[in-house]
């Protein structure tokens, strides 16, 4: 809007603006952005009761931020998503056990929630010990894992 056809322009030295009385409208401070008074003399009210209230705290390092947040599955749903993708006719078998490949799926993190009945062959980047355990128990094999070294015996 050009300037000249503001209403400021049009009550340029009329004292009130059209507000009436002279302090009609003090004190209201700044409508629908924040909370008036918050930046100014509230602020102790704020730091005691409202501590978040000021925006963000802390940081997050350059490699939280690239990697992101890893995406999980329990082992208690790999059962459901093995019946789903045979639905849809992409379930592979090998040796007549089911194959999962987490990470082509999207995943990047098996853990241990749940039970799994049926031996399952699950390529994956990472997984917890109860997750492994679980599998390997029903007869099924955790692929795509650094083999843990053998630990030395020690000859006397």
């Amino acid at each position: 809007m050009p300037h000249r056809l503001r209403k400021t322009r049009k009550y340029r030295g009329s004292r009130v603006c059209g507000y009436g009385r002279v302090g009609q409208h003090r004190k209201s401070g700044v409508k629908g952005r924040r909370k008036p008074g918050r930046h100014k003399h509230l602020w102790t009210y704020v730091i005691k009761y409202e501590p978040d209230y000021f925006g963000k705290r802390g940081f997050k390092s350059v490699k939280q931020k690239l990697l992101g947040e890893p995406r999980i599955i329990n082992v208690g749903d790999l059962e459901d998503l093995a019946k789903k993708l045979e639905a849809d006719g992409r379930l592979e078998r090998r040796d007549g056990i089911p194959y999962l490949d987490l990470k082509a799926l999207g995943f990047d993190k098996l853990l241990g929630l749940g039970n799994v009945s049926q031996p399952l062959l699950v390529m994956v980047p990472a997984c917890s010990e109860s997750a492994r355990r679980k599998i390997e128990e029903a007869g099924g094999k955790i692929l795509g894992l650094p083999e843990a070294p053998e630990e030395p015996v020690a000859e006397e």
